[in-house]
């Protein structure tokens, strides 16, 4: 058996080194097409004395190079940070310097930042997406663990980025009991690869998952447009496709213009963000096949729970946990909660980081006893299915009372004029906090903030009532489309 991802997916590309195994700019490339960049990037790294231990970062979009790399690194006992070029000069920088990275590798979209980044004493390298890179003049770095095969920065949606550093094993152990959950993957079967790969959902679910497991992958650079993703899928024969809630708003718009989906498709795993409710009826109805919801949290290599399987899947719910994860509801005192009860979610298991890279605070805070704290707020039914029902970051004190955002979310997104809806806390000397609501209407609607509030009174206990509802044009968002509550105000 083996522990390191380069080993199997050097195994898998070296049978039936002709079979497809991705589809890159409407061409499908064979095993050993791939097995042959992944060869020249690794010679390539070797010539440039990158070690193992290292760390090399990837300003990269998904492509057949960013893959290659990773699996190039790997081979030689180094790690990959992949690293989200669009977050701004300032993150980037902060993040390479944190990582203490060897070099950094991008592409042409982005050569004019190279410069910057080479000022600050960080070698930057372009490359072709689908090409072997040339040499690097890298720097000294500190040599560490050759069993950390990536680490990702989150600042999920609330606070600056952690850096967290997961194992080989990890991620085997996440996509194993990933294919185990859902149970109905099959050789016939070809992935969607359109979630960005700087994100550990887009990383494991929709690149590494096919490559460990032997499944074709469509590579798409950029979702946008969607009418083109939906055209890549009909080439590709896409059968499933890992997505996050805004993506499947985008194919719904695509079906209703008349770009409909391939008749290959099956279903749509969807993670991220909360599922709105009303996705899973239109996913069945627009789209033509359900969508199995999901949890999951980068500090858990990607999923810590989903629906398994269509005709086990409990709508509301974001499925079971993974069998090779314990979780525990707790109350503010640490005690365990039973099934019905909401409390703080902790998690242990083969899958989880055990730490955060370089921040031994915050690590002692989160990682307890080999339990790690999500700081979500959840509850399991008797079945065991989990229902999320607020970040603990998204508990409101009013008074004295808590006042979970996604309550009242729900509330208001049942006006019929009411297309988004963000809810935050706002300090008060008084009462703690106020309920503050952030809209984005329906195109065409008219509401008022009074109608908003009413509508609310008849729902929702007193406290819990937003007192300030403000209209946004639109909502600011992470790369995958994720709320960040932490802007809003601030636009």
């Amino acid at each position: 058996m083996h522990n390191r991802l380069d080993e199997i997916i050097t195994q898998n590309m070296q049978q039936l080194m002709r079979e497809p195994c991705i589809w890159w700019q409407k061409t499908w490339w064979s095993r050993g097409a791939f097995m042959e960049l992944i060869e020249a990037c690794e010679e390539s790294l070797v010539r440039s004395r990158f070690k193992s231990g290292q760390r090399l970062a990837l300003l990269l979009p998904n492509s057949p190079m960013l893959l290659a790399l990773c699996v190039a690194v790997w081979r030689i006992g180094g790690t990959v940070v992949p690293i989200d070029y669009r977050g701004g000069y300032v993150a980037i920088i902060k993040q390479l310097k944190h990582a203490d990275v060897f070099a950094a590798i991008t592409f042409r979209g982005f050569a004019s930042t190279v410069p910057l980044i080479s000022e600050e004493g960080i070698p930057c390298v372009v490359t072709p997406l689908d090409e072997p890179v040339d040499s690097i003049a890298g720097r000294s770095s500190e040599e560490e663990s050759p069993e950390t095969a990536v680490i990702f920065y989150t600042s999920g949606t609330t606070g600056d980025p952690k850096a967290v550093p997961i194992t080989h094993e990890n991620i085997l152990s996440n996509i194993e009991a990933c294919t185990q959950h859902i149970g109905e993957l099959t050789e016939e079967d070809v992935f969607l690869n359109a979630l960005p790969n700087y994100n550990a959902l887009g990383f494991v679910c929709a690149a590494m998952l096919p490559l460990v497991s032997n499944i074709r992958q469509v590579v798409l650079q950029s979702f946008m447009p969607p009418e083109s993703t939906m055209d890549a899928m009909k080439q590709g024969s896409v059968s499933i496709v890992p997505a996050v809630p805004t993506m499947l708003a985008l194919l719904f718009g695509a079906a209703g213009r008349g770009f409909l989906p391939p008749k290959s498709l099956r279903f749509i795993i969807s993670g991220g963000d909360r599922l709105p409710p009303e996705f899973e009826k239109r996913a069945e109805a627009e789209l033509g096949v359900p969508v199995l919801e999901g949890y999951g949290l980068t500090e858990a290599s990607a999923v810590v729970s989903i629906n398994p399987g269509v005709d086990r899947r409990k709508p509301g719910t974001v499925g079971t946990l993974l069998c090779n994860l314990e979780g525990e509801i707790r109350d503010d005192d640490g005690t365990v909660l039973p099934a019905g009860k909401e409390g703080s979610l902790w998690l242990r298991g083969s899958s989880m980081a055990s730490s955060y890279y370089r921040n031994p605070e915050l690590t002692a805070e989160r990682f307890v006893d080999g339990w790690f704290d999500t700081r979500d707020i959840a509850k399991f039914d008797e079945d065991g299915y989990l229902s999320l029902v607020s970040r603990l970051s998204e508990v409101i004190f009013v008074g004295g009372f808590k006042v979970y955002a996604q309550e009242v979310e729900r509330v208001l997104a049942e006006h019929p004029a009411v297309a988004e809806v963000a809810v935050v806390g706002v300090p008060r000397s008084i009462s703690g906090e106020l309920v503050k609501a952030y809209v984005v209407l329906k195109k065409g609607e008219k509401v008022s903030a009074r109608d908003l509030i009413e509508f609310s009174r008849k729902k929702l206990s007193y406290y819990k009532v937003p007192r300030i509802v403000e209209f946004v044009s639109e909502m600011p968002r992470s790369s995958i489309g994720e709320i960040l509550k932490r802007k809003l105000g601030k636009e």
